[in-house]
């Protein structure tokens, strides 16, 4: 019998408008492919609307504190003031930009929008407020969302989503968590003049991090006023007049006005109908996918957050790049998960491409270590004592740099370079034989002894 062809609406739909769904749909519409996408909320997912964004943006508006004290060294002078309210319209506005331009770029690669909450019926049709579409592949790209905690009072904890809508300034923000959300956003409430503390189960913040960089960003943080509580928990939340009371598992409590809970997140596939399907999903929720972003059901992919795996927005996008080029191409570009340089925009910022020094003595016969603090030059006619930390992690059995490390004013952009070089391979005497720009912080990396 000759093959039964089915006619689908689409050869894809994405599910998710977020960074790494809309360049998947870019590209396969680009290679040719009909696709259509749906969103069920702004356009741009989390990095846009409740993330990365708005999350620099405040960074920037709260770092203009510490550069106002340092301009007095420099002979500035004058009284200056923050409006809150000023930098949320502001943040506001820019969102809603980039809202349009996502907005745009799907209308002008041809791909089709739709509105509203999806769910999969089978393995090629997907239900859009009641209305069904078909498609050959359907890919998911629903990112994740935060957690809550699981305790009493439970219902009076707030996420990172909530920060970005505030009426007006706390006084006094708990943050629960060390991870980099965490300490992003103690960074920026504390420079805005907020009683920041924080709450960590761990024995030191920033875990997957280098040691030494973990030590020196807890220093630097205490420094500018926030309030660091290690290998404690909160066991409970509860009223307590007009502010809230945090009970500790040793008794003490803790009163606030913002209990924020940074605790991780989770990926979202709740309600997609995706087990029915037969759709596999790990011990947290996400979508199980092989090489090439398939998922148990070979019609249905996945790629970003909600794999739970990588939880990066260059990640998520370059994993859509993988997803269209693979089914919808004849590229054969191929991500590599080793040496994804990543920062941290607390105060002061911190990046790291390649391994711990921890990490590196699993990985190698032998190791040579090569770290400076020193005091960045912009900081010597300021009265803030603010110190920079680099490191240098090299295979031994090969002079290889194996991992790059900063603390300090910067730090994201120095680090993307040398993420360069660590991916071309290049040596500690290769790091030597290059010539400094002096004076600047990344200079001492090619100084190193």
């Amino acid at each position: 019998m000759p093959e039964i062809m089915i006619h689908h609406d689409y050869d894809l739909i994405v599910v998710g408008a977020g960074s790494g769904g809309v360049r998947a749909a870019r590209i396969a519409s680009e290679l040719g492919a009909r696709v259509a996408i749906c969103e069920m909320d702004r356009l741009g997912g989390t990095c846009v609307n409740v993330g990365c964004v708005p999350k620099k943006l405040f960074v920037y508006g709260s770092h203009f504190a510490y550069d106002l004290d340092d301009a007095r060294g420099y002979g500035w002078f004058g009284k200056a003031s923050f409006d809150w309210h000023t930098l949320l319209e502001n943040k506001n506005r820019e969102i809603a930009r980039l809202n349009a331009i996502y907005f745009e770029l799907l209308e002008r690669a041809g791909i089709e929008l739709f509105r509203g909450r999806a769910e999969l019926v089978d393995e090629h049709t997907v239900r859009i407020e009641g209305a069904k579409r078909t498609a050959t592949r359907i890919l998911i790209s629903t990112g994740g969302r935060p957690l809550g905690p699981d305790i009493p009072g439970a219902e009076l904890a707030l996420t990172s989503d909530a920060v970005f809508s505030l009426a007006a300034l706390p006084k006094r923000m708990l943050v629960v968590g060390a991870g980099y959300i965490a300490l992003e956003l103690s960074s920026v409430f504390c420079a805005l003049g907020v009683d920041v503390t924080i709450v960590h189960r761990g024995e030191e913040i920033l875990r997957g991090f280098d040691r030494d960089l973990r030590c020196h960003l807890h220093d630097e943080l205490e420094a500018k006023g926030v309030r660091i509580i290690l290998n404690m928990q909160v066991e409970e939340l509860r009223k307590s007049g007009s502010s809230i009371e945090a009970k500790l598992d040793n008794g003490d409590t803790l009163e606030t006005d913002f209990p924020l809970f940074a605790i991780g997140r989770t990926p979202n596939t709740l309600a997609l109908g995706l087990q029915a399907l037969g759709v596999e999903l790990g011990t947290r929720g996400g979508i199980v996918v092989d090489d090439d972003y398939t998922s148990s059901v070979p019609s249905i992919h996945a790629v970003g957050d909600v794999t739970d795996r990588v939880q990066l927005t260059p990640v998520a996008i370059a994993e859509g790049m993988h997803f269209a080029h693979r089914f919808f191409g004849e590229s054969d570009f191929r991500i590599d998960y080793r040496n994804i340089p990543t920062a941290v925009f607390c105060q002061p910022e911190l990046a790291s491409v390649g391994l711990t020094e921890e990490e590196a003595w699993h990985h190698c016969p032998d190791v040579r270590v090569y770290r400076s603090v020193f005091t960045p030059l912009k900081l010597t006619m300021s009265e803030r004592k603010e110190r920079t930390i680099i490191k240098l992690v090299v295979n031994a059995e090969d002079d290889r740099v194996v991992g790059c490390h900063m603390a300090g004013h910067g730090a994201a952009e120095i680090i993307q370079g040398l993420a360069v070089a660590m991916k071309a391979g290049a040596t500690k005497a290769v790091f030597d034989a290059t010539i400094g720009i002096h004076p600047t912080s990344a200079e001492e990396f090619v100084t190193l002894r």
